[in-house]
């Protein structure tokens, strides 16, 4: 092996590049000053303008990858992620609270709202403590999905505090505009009367202690998004899409959204709402009517997982529109949410374990 220097280890790294933009990370300045070479060990560390960037392991790995394709297998490579970001601590909102996750979509019509009360049902019957926030303002769908349309919401006094009490049904407590206002309504206000109301649905209401407090979230990117995450310290969020390429489309902005230095939320996964449709009664068929693997080729191109694949049955609108999610049943599509709910918890723990962006992750090959 010949001897190693700094500029045989630039030029091992100018073959690594950032997906999306074609320029490699010595070109984009990513590379960080701090190569040390000690006989045949080399450290150095990478510099990303942001704690969660999607692509941050995998640029940790190619640039490993690349010391021992450009230079030689035997080099021993320490790899060390720095970011450039400040961190910024921000003061919890529910200090009784151990997760938020929020539920996003690109796009209306997906099932996001399905999703996020299915998901919270299914968290809640593997023993987890469980809020769901209904945030779509103006077009709330909790409360029909729960059976509590018609229901009356209560205050109490918490530490000199006149708090709400959020509904609770299937072990998961609720709160959504949809129990404020007339049900035949629209609701026509403005981006700050409705960031107003979501914050008063947040900070005034008796949450108590959640493992898991999930936000149904409006469709699209608005100024609610931006309100959530100044609000919240937030966990991260699940992304909803169907198979189609038109919702793909939005899907892809949402995560970019999240990603993007305005919001800088981590996306945990992504979920393909409607990936085939199944007859009840035939429960090997699978008949693809929206289009196959969109999102799932979607998760791969951003570098996000796939937490779940979702049938249509007709029993999921049906549960929906009684009022029962079907994650309370073990039928194939209730089962389905049940794992969709073991992804999320993993994907979770995985964010939770992560060091912060100001400790070096070490990637060395044994």
């Amino acid at each position: 092996m010949e001897r190693l220097y700094p500029q045989l280890i630039i030029d091992a790294l100018t073959n690594v590049r950032y997906p999306g933009n074609g320029k490699n990370i010595v070109e984009l300045g990513m590379v960080g000053d701090d190569i040390r070479i000690d006989g045949s060990k080399v450290s150095f560390s990478i510099v990303f303008q942001r704690s969660t960037d999607p692509f941050m392991k995998s640029l940790l790995k190619s640039a490993e990858a690349a010391i021992h394709t450009h230079i030689s297998p035997e080099v021993e490579v320490t790899v060390n992620a720095q970011s450039a970001q400040p961190v910024v601590e921000k003061k919890p909102s529910l200090p009784g609270v151990k997760n938020i996750v929020g539920v996003s979509s690109g796009k209306g019509g997906v099932g996001k709202s399905t999703v996020a009360s299915n998901l919270a049902v299914a968290l809640a019957r593997e023993g987890y403590k469980v809020g769901l926030l209904d945030a779509d303002i103006f077009g709330p769908s909790v409360p029909k999905m729960f059976g509590l349309e018609d229901e009356p919401l209560f205050m109490h006094e918490v530490d000199g505090r006149q708090l709400i009490i959020p509904l609770e049904r299937y072990g998961v407590k609720l709160l959504s505009i949809g129990f404020l206002v007339d049900k035949n309504a629209p609701v026509l206000w403005r981006g700050g009367m409705a960031s107003n109301a979501l914050k008063q649905l947040i900070d005034e209401a008796d949450w108590g202690d959640l493992d898991y407090f999930l936000i149904d979230m409006p469709p699209g990117t608005s100024d609610i998004h931006l309100t959530l995450v100044q609000t919240l310290a937030m966990t991260g969020v699940v992304v909803v899409s169907t198979p189609q390429q038109v919702a793909l489309a939005d899907a892809r902005k949402g995560i970019a959204m999240f990603t993007g230095e305005k919001v800088n939320v981590p996306v945990l996964g992504l979920v393909e709402n409607m990936a085939w449709f199944t007859p009840e009664k035939h429960p090997d068929e699978r008949y693809y009517i929206f289009g196959r693997e969109g999102a799932v080729n979607l998760a791969r191109e951003m570098g996000v997982k796939l937490l779940a694949q979702i049938p249509i049955v007709e029993s999921i609108c049906d549960g929906g529109d009684g009022g029962e999610p079907i994650a309370v049943k073990d039928s194939l599509t209730g089962m389905a949410f049940m794992h969709l709910a073991h992804e999320v918890i993993d994907a979770v723990d995985e964010r939770n374990r992560e060091l912060p962006p100001t400790v070096k992750v070490d990637v060395t090959k044994k």
